[in-house]
């Protein structure tokens, strides 16, 4: 553990605070109108998931927890277990399903994934920002209808729900970001 000023706070790293492990999801420097200014910070429990809002002033101190980014490959999920190989000595590490949270349903076999671990310990994971799925059910064009005008709702091979432009059809491959479930673009070849 190494001691930081609260202004040095960013995203994804990774706090001691009140004995708890936090994520940093947001972080804003507010100015008042007098006095110092404060770090207004939002953060994840690692253990019970409950997010929490927390201000300190610049100049105090936190515990910053040191952390490895390390490579896997998904291989299959298992109950409420996700299984994944460590492409280098092909060991199997289980993570739990939790830790993707709303980007669970992008997880295809065979994916790279990056994985935030403190001592070993799995706290965060990343799936890339894209992922190429089929359209399953659409709407059909509506004529007249232009590509500027608004989308249409369509459901992709893996269940999720996503607004796409009304020249996408049944059977088309899409992008999508797996960050906001948000329609990118036409799959490519």
């Amino acid at each position: 553990m190494a001691k930081m000023q609260a202004n040095q706070m960013r995203a994804g790293m990774v706090i001691e605070f009140e004995g708890q492990r936090y994520t940093i999801l947001k972080q804003n420097i507010m100015i008042p109108g007098k006095g110092a200014a404060v770090i207004q910070v939002e953060m994840r429990n690692i253990k019970s998931g409950a997010k929490k809002d927390q201000r300190w002033r610049t100049a105090d101190t936190v515990e910053r927890l040191t952390t490895e980014d390390k490579e896997f490959t998904f291989s299959y999920a298992d109950g409420d277990m996700l299984v994944l190989m460590d492409p280098q000595t092909y060991e199997q590490t289980q993570v739990p399903k939790e830790i993707l949270g709303d980007r669970l349903p992008f997880l295809q076999e065979n994916m790279t994934v990056s994985v935030r671990l403190i001592e070993g310990d799995p706290v965060a994971m990343d799936i890339p920002e894209t992922v190429t799925l089929e359209v399953v059910e659409a709407d059909p064009v509506v004529k007249g209808q232009t590509a500027a005008s608004s989308y249409k709702p369509a459901v992709l091979s893996n269940g999720v729900k996503v607004m796409v432009p009304p020249f996408i059809t049944v059977g088309e491959r899409i992008v999508v970001k797996t960050e906001d479930s948000s329609y990118y673009e036409r799959a490519k070849g």
